[in-house]
């Protein structure tokens, strides 16, 4: 069975409905839902939690918020938020208990789209 976007979208808690509000055309929301693919923000952020950078990790999350926004994606962008504002300081506290939230939706967004690209 083929998905639409929006049917991704809504798969994943994501609004579809205020990112065409942004966007111009369902086919650029595609193109640059499908481009959330190679964006480096989460990679980056998991590497600088692993090394302890604080202000690298606080850089890739408030990079993947902004992305998130961007596109709609709700259901990632609140946890990144939430990650992103305790980062804020310059300290690590409370990234333990914040990630695994972010990571979860991160993983369910782009298994989403990557069986969108795939079909």
């Amino acid at each position: 069975m083929t998905m639409t976007l929006q049917q991704v979208y809504n798969s994943i808690g994501a609004d579809y409905k205020g990112v065409l509000e942004r966007l111009p055309s369902e086919d650029f929301v595609r193109r640059f839902a499908l481009k959330f693919l190679d964006d480096d923000s989460f990679p980056n952020l998991e590497k600088a939690l692993a090394e302890k950078d604080a202000p690298t990790a606080f850089r890739a999350v408030h990079t993947l918020k902004g992305v998130c926004q961007n596109l709609g994606f709700e259901n990632l962008y609140k946890p990144a938020y939430d990650l992103t504002e305790a980062l804020r300081g310059g300290s690590l506290e409370g990234s333990d208990e914040l990630f695994p939230s972010v990571k979860a939706e991160y993983q369910k967004t782009v298994d989403a789209l990557r069986a969108y690209q795939a079909q």
